[in-house]
């Protein structure tokens, strides 16, 4: 499970250090893909195919579907963390989510997200005041 918020640094040659309470989940490989808000989705390799179990149920009738899946797959890439828990984030996963050395790896239950931090911080302070004032259920039986 992938809770917490760290600040990695990512390194001259586009690796990232896991943060260490992630790594025993990624110790069987990492699969990075273009998330939504434009950061980067961390997926253990299990939960990457239970995930693919669930592409596959999309009809292959609708044309969303169809567009979601080729974007998020086609930016795949299978890593192997090395013994320093670092692992390379591709050039084009790097620019799609705007990254640079200042990192945010954000923890999100089934899945790890890593964020520019100028990125994350700007989507917290906008997001912060609806979470801290929501008053509906947003998560069925949740609270």
């Amino acid at each position: 499970m992938f809770l917490g918020t760290h600040t990695p640094k990512l390194d001259d040659k586009g690796r990232v250090i896991l943060p260490a309470k992630f790594r025993e989940d990624l110790a069987d490989g990492v699969v990075l893909t273009r998330g939504q808000e434009r950061c980067l989705y961390v997926f253990s390799r299990a939960t990457f195919g239970d995930v693919l179990e669930k592409l596959r149920t999309a009809s292959l009738t609708s044309k969303t579907a169809r567009e979601y899946q080729r974007f998020f797959l086609s930016g795949v890439s299978e890593e192997e963390p090395d013994k320093q828990g670092r692992v390379t984030v591709p050039a084009v996963l790097r620019q799609y989510a705007g990254l640079d050395r200042e990192l945010t790896v954000i923890g999100s239950g089934d899945r790890a997200e890593i964020w520019s931090t100028p990125a994350w911080n700007s989507y917290y302070a906008e997001k912060e005041d609806a979470f801290a004032n929501t008053d509906e259920e947003v998560i069925p039986g949740l609270f």
